[in-house]
């Protein structure tokens, strides 16, 4: 019986956001699920009891949305599943957000409830699954160009690809993934739901904190890290390099571009497995990167890293790419089309209309080809800057200055200039004079590449997951 499950969950068959948890709880029963730094352990089936609980005291119309505003944390996850559960639609909301973001998500959602803490869906009764609702739930965007938009997402674009992974061998090895990635971002979301398909328990730290997150692998010998590429930042210069995590198995990324010189590193820390009884580690571990935004549902497009192997990025199984009006160099916009693509922005026709094209998703990022079906990224399409009628991808001048020794971070940006339209400008973080680099980016850039201007800094400013917030750094030029 336990292989039909499976077979059935691995099929994708009636999957919703709602019933998730009870049927996994079916297959993993008393399993180990989470266990929350700070917080509650739960099983599968006390998982699977705590949402049904909550569905009961969720309280709206069906197809009502509710805002879920609880502190990040595993939680918050279970809440928009209770509210999933109860045939209404679940509005997670990052905790990071401005007051003045948090107030628009709130009327520009035409929110029926705002849930702000776990004990707000306590006093119900426990019920069956109400009918699913049209959208199974709706993400809002980061919204550093603008006010936020509220992406429709059906329960085939969250769960749709995460199927296969019930197959995941969970009672055959020990497996234990570590994750500090804020929930109400669509790749915190997806990565747990997919950890809880895979049947592979997660230590939650609701904060990222480097030190607790080496201390937690090295001590418990986790064999799953999964972060944004700030994150591994942090670790390197909290010390990841003096610690034993031969334990990581698997080192994966997203949410922003990671630097192939990061991710070589944190491999090398990892292993392919450890001899029983001698202790003796043994080859490199995979780094597994994917890409996706909100408006994808997760992950459409992937890179494994295998031991000692490099990797090109292809789209995941479901998912279609072009790339749209290439220019001299090959870059042009990638369009994607597959099972998590948005159903249409929440009450913004204009928007979806430019977004969407017969399924196909505009994404905003720049690719090139390359061979069989794969493409390397290039950067945002409102992150090239045009000097001089030449363009300039602030994500190569990124990774050049990112190769000085002393440079742990860079982000590149187009200020106005009367006379070549705009020109490339960088704020760094490490140890480094601004004029050494300049230097250095002269000695691996073309000359139009070069930035004008450099302001050294001790932080960058950043969003709730970790990614620079470009809009802000034009303040240090004024």
């Amino acid at each position: 019986m336990n292989l039909l499950r499976r077979a059935s969950l691995a099929a994708g068959r009636d999957l919703t956001l709602g019933t998730l948890l009870d049927r996994l709880a079916a297959v993993h029963g008393d399993r180990p699920l989470v266990e929350e730094v700070g917080g509650a352990t739960r099983t599968y089936r006390e998982a699977a009891d705590v949402v049904a609980r909550w569905s009961g005291g969720v309280g709206v119309p069906a197809g009502g949305r509710v805002v879920v505003a609880l502190p990040n944390g595993y939680d918050q996850l279970l809440a928009c599943m209770a509210v999933a559960r109860a045939g209404a639609v679940p509005v997670p909301l990052n905790d990071k957000m401005r007051p003045d973001e948090v107030d628009h998500v709130v009327s520009d959602s035409g929110a029926d409830r705002v849930v702000r803490a776990a004990e707000d869906l306590e006093g119900g009764t426990s019920t069956e699954p109400g009918p699913p609702a049209e959208i199974a739930t709706i993400f809002y965007t980061s919204g550093t160009t603008g006010w936020p938009k509220g992406a429709r997402l059906t329960d085939r674009a969250i769960l749709g690809s995460l199927g296969p992974g019930v197959l995941w061998p969970a009672s055959l090895r020990r497996d234990e993934a570590v994750i500090g990635l804020p929930v109400a971002h669509i790749m915190g979301f997806v990565v747990l739901a997919g950890l809880a398909m895979a049947g592979v328990p997660v230590l939650m730290h609701p904060t990222f904190d480097p030190v607790a997150v080496l201390d937690a692998v090295e001590r418990r010998r986790s064999s799953i890290f999964v972060g944004v590429p700030a994150m591994y930042r942090m670790l390197l210069e909290a010390g990841a390099a003096d610690r034993d995590l031969r334990s990581v198995r698997v080192w994966a990324s997203g949410a922003d571009a990671m630097p192939p010189g990061l991710a070589r590193t944190f491999q090398r820390m990892g292993a392919t497995a450890t001899l029983p009884l001698l202790g003796v580690s043994v080859g490199e571990a995979l780094f597994v990167e994917g890409w996706g935004m909100v408006e994808t549902g997760g992950a459409a497009i992937g890179r494994v890293a295998l031991p000692f192997v490099g990797a090109a990025a292809r789209p995941l199984p479901g998912y279609r790419i072009r790339v749209d009006q290439p220019d001299e160099t090959g870059a042009g916009e990638l369009l994607v089309k597959g099972p998590g693509v948005l159903a249409g922005y929440h009450d913004d026709p204009e928007a979806t209309a430019a977004a969407l094209h017969d399924g196909w998703l505009r994404t905003g990022d720049l690719v090139r080809r390359g061979r069989f079906g794969s493409v390397s990224f290039a950067g945002r399409t409102k992150d090239v800057v045009k000097s001089g009628g030449y363009s300039v991808f602030a994500a190569e001048v990124e990774r050049c200055i990112e190769g000085h020794p002393r440079v742990v971070e860079a982000a590149v940006l187009g200020l106005d200039d009367a006379r070549l339209g705009e020109v490339p400008v960088a704020v760094v973080r490490g140890r480094v004079e601004a004029d050494d680099v300049v230097a250095f980016a002269r000695m691996h850039l073309a000359p139009y590449k070069v930035p004008r201007r450099v302001v050294v800094v001790d932080e960058l400013p950043r969003g709730g997951t970790g990614k620079v917030q470009k809009d802000r750094l034009r303040a240090f030029f004024t």
